[in-house]
């Protein structure tokens, strides 16, 4: 019996050795809408503001992306897990205050303040992670539930404790120039004067993008964005996967709320309420979708640039700041309709 060979005209190739061009893998990039928006951003105020370009403005609009990209990074990695987290915004004032009211009250060391709010934080972080994987609600729910009492908390605790809205002022004690050097302190870098936190920041972005890129774990995040259930049946420790990332989100808030008391001595309890959606559109217009299973530490660390470049390109062109809200939605709308357009080109051309 003779076999008939395949016609002469047709090949058949694996589609994981066919070649992948320089400008396939580029469109591929989640965070490439948001680069390609981020230099709209900067030639658009290095235009219309004078002052924009000066050495001086670069340390200013970097701290003011690292305030925000610090916590978009972890939120990133959140939503790539498929997850949301609507109280990261308050538990940046919690772990502020944890460790100014702890070492105030208890006259002890600032580093043993800052150490209990280490823990404290952690613990909020894993509560929400918990909560979520026992319950199965949804984040939305489970951290909007976290947001609102830790709202209550913070202002509560604090007028019952302090007796006002603020915490006491702790810069007179031991530990404190120290700490403060750790998280509040200043660089001179080719005479521009950088604040520290851009240094955690750009840490940050790299240990996550080799956490997403080099580990398993990278792997088990993008998994279980990607259907929970399929991750499951495949071995991917689901419980476990999501529950680290809510306690990476604390450990992010941890850093900013250290950032903050040991900015400025005193703590107002009220502060960070809306912050958590700052952090959430850094990571869409950098690239994260909604639904999770796609995204980049890197885009939202471009995300963050942005919202710096507008808050401070605004000042800088001496207009009224009460915009600022507006340019930041028409960002969010552009950076997602650019992200989805690239998403079906490269699609389309698989």
């Amino acid at each position: 019996m003779s076999s008939t060979a395949p016609p002469s005209g047709i090949d058949h190739v694996d589609e994981r050795l066919l070649r992948t061009t320089p400008l396939k893998k580029l469109l591929a990039r989640p965070e490439l809408g948001s680069v390609v928006g981020a230099a709209a951003v900067f030639v658009f105020f290095a235009v219309f503001a004078d002052s924009f370009l000066r050495p001086s403005s670069l340390g200013t609009v970097l701290y003011a992306a690292s305030t925000i990209g610090i916590m978009a990074v972890p939120v990133a990695l959140l939503m790539i897990g498929g997850e949301f987290d609507l109280s990261a915004g308050v538990m940046v004032t919690s772990s502020a205050l944890v460790s100014s009211m702890f070492s105030y009250q208890m006259t002890a060391n600032v580093w043993v303040g800052v150490g209990v709010s280490l823990l404290v934080t952690l613990a909020i972080g894993v509560f929400n992670g918990v909560m979520l994987t026992r319950t199965r609600l949804p984040s939305f729910i489970i951290t909007l539930g976290t947001f609102l009492m830790l709202t209550g908390l913070n202002l509560g605790l604090t007028k019952l404790i302090s007796g006002t809205v603020s915490t006491k002022t702790i810069a007179d004690m031991e530990g404190f120039p120290s700490a403060r050097k750790l998280f509040a302190s200043q660089l001179t870098l080719g005479g521009v004067e950088f604040k520290v936190t851009v240094l955690w920041w750009f840490g940050l972005v790299a240990l996550a993008t080799w956490i997403l890129l080099r580990t398993r774990f990278g792997n088990w995040i993008f998994a279980v964005g990607g259907g929970a259930d399929a991750a499951r049946a495949v071995g991917v420790p689901v419980h476990r996967t999501k529950i680290g990332l809510y306690a990476g989100v604390a450990f992010c808030a941890w850093i900013s709320g250290q950032h903050l008391l040991f900015s400025f001595d005193v703590v107002q309890s009220g502060e960070g309420v809306g912050n958590e959606l700052i952090y959430i559109i850094a990571a869409v217009i950098g690239g994260c979708l909604i639904t999770g299973g796609y995204g980049s530490a890197i885009g939202s660390a471009v995300g963050a640039l942005i919202f710096g470049m507008t808050s401070k390109g605004i000042v800088y062109a001496e207009w009224n700041p009460d915009w600022f809200k507006f340019f930041l939605g028409a960002m969010l709308l552009l950076a997602t309709l650019l992200n989805a357009w690239i998403r079906k080109r490269v699609e389309a051309t698989k």
